[in-house]
């Protein structure tokens, strides 16, 4: 018996009058999902507790059958595990974007939180040159490491005061002028952020973005800080072993910690020019000798952020054409029983462009037990009338792993 669990982040969304009331998932031409909810259970799942922010970290947590109030410890550790860095006791890590800051009149706003979409070698090379200069001023206790595109990660090595963090996708084209404001009560942090702004302004890589129109990588943002954490394995919890499939840190930072293998597969992205094919094969080599596969996709997500509606339906579609079609081809050739798990973390709502904490519809699909379907097509609105109508209760997020499993949580 082969498991699978496929997550579209972020592709939840809420009646939009564009679309004649209706929502992305159910405009989008998803025929092979919609023909494995009919045949398989449908249900809702709260992966984000009460009193937790809805972010991909706690989420997908959830998702992998690990309760955010016991383990959850903060989003930048999780990316920290990613990269292989370890942190001492003492020190604390933040996911770092590179951000475009615009100042007006008294305002500060937030113009956008990806830099336009900055490449991850771009990024690079703004980090090594901030680096080189942060040498030469003595503020070595700011370790800045790269990621992926604008996600990067900050480990500062001296208890300076922590700060009251937010997601920046969270305030796009706000003022954020009280939350920058906390910078300047501390000499150590107005330092580092007046270092930042010397080498980013006018760096040449910025002054290739100027003369393309793109948004430039003018400053940094510092959110989801957190210590050391450490999880029971999915191997000691549940006996299995298995793969994490994403392009993103976070997600990876995640499997590493649960004892998860996760390929590096070039051209991944996160974005909708991400290879999706190479992601499939990845899974499917993984499945040959592994018990489980964990795919995160993350292109709906960002579409969201974005208030992209086209993006966003067709990085829904490309799930179902591009990852769902040949996943399941392969599968029922090989002819072994598989469980598939398929759902999102959380909705991004193109109207909010941020995350909501809401339960997500979640479609669990057995090989052997087509006859038990729900008859549904997989969209928000259809699994919440199917749940009223079977009298169905949401239950925590994190028991759907032993759902997936049938085994029993530990």
């Amino acid at each position: 018996m082969k498991f699978i669990t496929l997550v579209g982040d972020g592709m939840g969304d809420h009646p939009l009058t564009e679309l004649g009331g209706r929502t992305p998932l159910e405009v989008a031409n998803i025929p092979r999902i919609d023909d494995l909810c009919r045949r398989g259970e449908f249900f809702l799942n709260r992966t984000v507790p009460e009193g937790y922010p809805p972010g991909s970290d706690v989420a997908n947590m959830s998702l992998l059958g690990y309760d955010p109030r016991l383990y959850y410890s903060g989003r930048a550790p999780l990316e920290a595990a990613a990269i292989g860095l370890s942190l001492a006791k003492n020190e604390i890590v933040y996911r770092c974007n590179l951000v475009t800051l615009e100042k007006r009149a008294d305002e500060l706003i937030l113009k956008d939180f990806s830099a336009g979409s900055i490449s991850s070698e771009e990024g690079a090379t703004l980090l090594a040159d901030l680096r080189k200069r942060l040498q030469i001023e003595g503020l070595e206790e700011f370790f800045f490491s790269t990621g992926m595109g604008y996600r990067n990660i900050l480990v500062v090595k001296r208890d300076y005061p922590r700060l009251t963090t937010i997601p920046p996708h969270d305030h796009i084209g706000q003022d954020v002028s009280k939350y920058w404001a906390q910078y300047q009560d501390d000499p150590h942090w107005q330092r580092l952020l007046k270092v930042v702004e010397e080498v980013f302004t006018n760096h040449p890589v910025n002054h290739a973005r100027h003369l393309a129109g793109k948004n430039q990588a003018n400053m940094i943002w510092l959110w989801g800080e957190g210590g050391t954490f450490m999880i029971p394995t999915l191997t000691e919890r549940f006996g299995i072993s298995g793969a994490m499939v994403s392009a993103v840190d976070l997600l990876k930072g995640l499997g590493i910690a649960a004892s998860l293998a996760t390929p590096d597969i070039k051209g991944a992205t996160g974005y909708l020019d991400t290879n999706y094919e190479g992601k499939v094969e990845a899974a499917l080599t993984a499945l040959e000798t592994m018990d489980f596969v964990f795919i995160h996709l993350e292109a709906a997500d960002e579409a969201g952020h974005r208030g992209d509606l086209r993006a966003k339906i067709q990085a829904i579609e490309d799930i179902d054409n591009r990852v769902m079609t040949p996943l399941l081809t392969e599968l029922r050739r090989r002819g072994e029983a598989f469980r598939l798990l398929f759902t999102m973390d959380h909705f991004t709502p193109l109207a909010l462009r941020t995350h909501t904490a809401e339960p997500v519809p979640t479609l669990l699909y057995d090989s052997r037990e087509e006859h038990l379907g729900s008859g549904c097509n997989f969209s928000e609105r259809e699994c919440r009338e199917h749940a009223g109508r079977k009298g169905q209760t949401c239950g925590p997020g994190f028991e759907v792993m032993a759902k997936l499993l049938l085994k029993e949580r530990r």
